[in-house]
């Protein structure tokens, strides 16, 4: 691979993808302060358990569940899709650190 005049040489096979470290909203119709809990509640789960979205979705749904009332689902993880029923003014859809999707809702 030759070097342009100024430019850094790039080894082959090496990742460029930009990672997002912010939380970034994609759908939702809660309202401004429960999505703002939600939200805060999210990125805190992902970033104590990095490694496991099991439980990082085990706690966004009973913290969900003791702060606003039971029959709160959740989902963490990449490369899923969805087709679901929730109450009128609680769907979360987000992304946070890159490829990371999450989806709160609730579903009495």
């Amino acid at each position: 691979m030759t070097e342009a005049a100024g430019e850094p040489k790039k080894e082959e096979g090496q990742d460029f993808r930009r990672l997002h470290s912010y939380p970034l909203i994609r759908h939702s119709d809660m309202n401004e302060e429960m999505r703002t809990e939600a939200m805060e509640l999210c990125v805190t789960a992902c970033e104590k358990y990095a490694t496991n979205n099991e439980t990082a979705a085990r706690m966004v749904k009973e913290s969900m569940d003791k702060k606003f009332g039971s029959s709160w689902h959740a989902v963490i993880g990449e490369g899923f899709g969805f087709e679901i029923t929730h109450e009128v003014k609680n769907l979360l859809y987000m992304f946070f650190g890159g490829e990371k999707a999450i989806i709160v809702w609730k579903c009495s």
